[in-house]
């Protein structure tokens, strides 16, 4: 069995979705080699950026290449193991960077709020701990979901209108009954976005009840500023989410919903890079360093 791929991106430029496609792996791959070359950045608030920019890397290559094939092709085959085998890492990296980005609100929480005990909770060996704890979970939950849509009966052209498997599609495809695997991704999908985003707000709530209290408004500033990269990407990651699933289908249109899709798995693992090295002060002083001994040793 073989399904048929094509979507808006049959009318997407080439060159364009391939230049996003090298800009995310190159602008992920520096932010990764900055944090473990630089012993300035050797911090959990670091570390966990580092494991963003991996997520972001296997989610590209998992989705961008699929889509090149699909522009320069229009309708592209993919095998039922391949379609499967592209949604389960989908499905494990894009709740991985749900956790994760929890993970870091709760970091920021404790660097703002408990900055006494910052240092003797957030250790090397807890950061490590809850990232492999998030990739677990998140890799079981993608693991139910996987099998659940392996159990469905798939019948006709089985023509998927969108540029990479997802659950939606493939429900809509099916010829069989869809109401289990329609409950668990229910209830998998609180546990993935409704939870963690719960968490994320909790977390700045008690940040900006925090911040209220410092008298001076550059001291509210700079601690603020250590946040402001994480809460632009979940602002932008979390909002196409949870317009991409969480709103009933009939309350948005198909080519909303692909654009919102192509935000959080293309467009959101490109800008990570440029919103953290933009609004860091940190990663700018080391990329501006580099720069300036790369152009002594070029010059003569």
């Amino acid at each position: 069995m073989a399904f048929h791929q094509g979507a808006l991106v049959n009318r997407s430029p080439f060159t364009l979705v391939l230049i996003i496609f090298i800009g995310t792996i190159c602008g992920n791959f520096m932010i990764i080699m900055l944090i473990y070359y630089s012993k300035t950045l050797h911090s959990p608030m670091y570390f966990f950026l580092s494991q963003l920019s991996i997520s972001d890397i296997l989610l590209s290559t998992d989705i961008a290449p699929n889509m090149l094939n699909i522009i320069v092709q229009e309708r592209t085959p993919i095998s039922f193991p391949g379609c499967i085998t592209q949604y389960y890492v989908f499905c494990s990296v894009e709740a991985f960077e749900c956790y994760l980005l929890t993970v870091m609100a709760y970091d920021r929480y404790l660097a703002i709020c408990s900055p006494l005990h910052y240092t003797s909770i957030i250790n090397h060996e807890l950061c490590i701990k809850l990232v492999i704890f998030s990739w677990l979970l998140s890799c079981s939950m993608g693991s139910i979901l996987t099998l659940g849509i392996c159990q469905l009966e798939f019948c006709g052209q089985n023509d998927i209108d969108y540029f990479y498997c997802d659950i939606n599609p493939l429900i809509e495809l099916s010829c069989s009954d869809t109401s289990n695997i329609q409950i668990e991704a229910t209830f998998l999908g609180f546990a993935v976005l409704i939870v963690p985003f719960f968490v994320i707000v909790v977390s700045y709530i008690s940040i900006v009840l925090t911040l209220v209290k410092i008298p001076s408004y550059s001291g509210r500033l700079k601690s603020f500023s250590t946040c402001s990269s994480h809460l632009t990407v979940v602002f932008i990651f979390y909002g196409s989410l949870i317009v991409t699933y969480l709103i009933p289908k009939k309350g948005q249109s198909q080519m909303i919903s692909k654009m919102m899709s192509m935000l959080y798995s293309v467009l959101t693992p490109f800008l990570n890079p440029f919103i953290y090295s933009l609004r860091n002060k940190d990663i700018k002083n080391i990329v501006k360093n580099a720069c300036n001994r790369i152009g002594k040793i070029s010059s003569p």
